[in-house]
């Protein structure tokens, strides 16, 4: 019996590959533009690696064959300890594919870049002069996907739809904690992050309906966070939007604050109309009522007043404030004649001191 066992690891192993035929590799068969770029740039990556690491492999076991023990027709010189030409090429080759791994991956790294906008459709074609991206403001929610699309007042949660050849602009954010955003077909991953605005810029080549999912672990529904994103062409998408617009579900503020509370594993959901203003209220975490924006109190920090005009008392001019000699900016001025002159900040003594005072523990 035990004889069998390494005969049915062999046929299990001779089976792997038909088994893993039916696997579709979508990061090494991508459908946009940008994965394509991401892709190639990673095929030469690694072609440049391996003409290092093949010919090291290969020599490692020319030399265990050629210098066996039972080999009595190998050379044998102990005292050998440099070669010129050796050593050319043991630093030579690699510093070369270094240089040219480094200057491939920079200039990868700048025309892929997340925030700038496409040039190009594909390989062939140019983005022509005028063409309006489609903007899709993203939000991860606890634990699903929100998409707004400003251009036609919709939204959908696990649902996304482009149609073929159009750049994409990607806004994203998130509600609470960070997420990460990836269509593999279609670019790289994104971070999401709450009280901040990502960039990323996409175009879809090819008509399908392709995975999307959170890339970085965000709590309990994290393995649920997981949505459709749909390839169509421009009567489809047409066809697409008018369906979400014939929603009756309105995304206002309240129906957000409703959709953000954590729930797992949720079906598609359709707005028909989205509430003006409201992905820049989720970026600066004020969607409930009577929330300062945090837009609004970066801008009062700088001190614009003008900045929060809307809340009572924090939009009129702001009188200077009167500095003593311990606060004055002027390190010039003259010390005080008398230190009983200097008006303090805090109590002269403790015992003159409001605060309470800590209780025994």
């Amino acid at each position: 019996m035990p004889a069998r066992r390494p005969f049915k690891r062999l046929i299990a192993a001779a089976l792997l590959p038909a088994l893993l035929s039916g696997c579709d590799l979508v990061v090494m068969n991508p459908m946009g533009d940008v994965a394509i770029q991401q892709r190639n740039l990673v095929i030469f990556a690694l072609a440049l690696m391996l003409l290092i690491v093949i010919p090291v492999i290969a020599l490692v076991a020319l030399f265990a064959w050629r210098y066996r023990a039972s080999n009595t027709d190998a050379r044998y010189e102990p005292d050998w300890d440099h070669s010129t030409q050796l050593e050319l090429v043991i630093w030579s080759a690699p510093l070369l594919i270094v240089i040219a791994l480094g200057a491939v991956t920079w200039t990868g790294t700048h025309l892929l870049d997340p925030y700038r906008p496409l040039e190009r459709l594909d390989a062939t074609r140019p983005v022509a002069a005028g063409t309006k991206p489609l903007q899709v403001q993203v939000v991860a929610l606890d634990w699903k996907w929100l998409f707004i699309y400003p251009e036609y007042g919709i939204a959908t949660v696990n649902e996304l739809a482009a149609p073929v050849d159009r750049p994409i602009q990607f806004r994203l954010t998130s509600s609470s904690v960070m997420n990460a955003f990836y269509v593999p077909t279609l670019a790289g991953m994104i971070y999401a992050m709450p009280s901040m605005e990502t960039n990323l810029h996409a175009v879809i080549n090819k008509p399908g309906n392709y995975a999307g999912f959170s890339a970085n672990y965000s709590g309990a529904g994290f393995s649920g966070m997981r949505f459709r994103f749909h390839g169509l062409d421009d009567a489809g998408f047409a066809a697409w939007v008018a369906q979400n617009r014939k929603a009756p579900l309105p995304l206002s503020r309240a129906n957000y604050l409703k959709l953000e509370k954590p729930t797992e594993k949720v079906p598609v959901i359709r707005f028909g109309r989205v509430q003006p203003g409201l992905f820049d209220a989720v970026v600066n975490q004020c969607v409930r009522p009577g929330t300062t924006c945090m837009s609004d109190m970066m801008r009062r920090d700088v001190g614009d007043s003008a900045a929060m005009t809307h809340m009572p008392g924090m939009g009129m001019p702001q009188r200077p404030r009167p500095q003593s000699p311990l606060t004055t900016s002027d390190a010039g001025a003259a010390p005080p004649a008398k230190p009983a002159d200097i008006r303090q900040r805090g109590p002269a003594a403790p015992d003159q001191s409001r605060t309470p005072h800590q209780k025994p523990l």
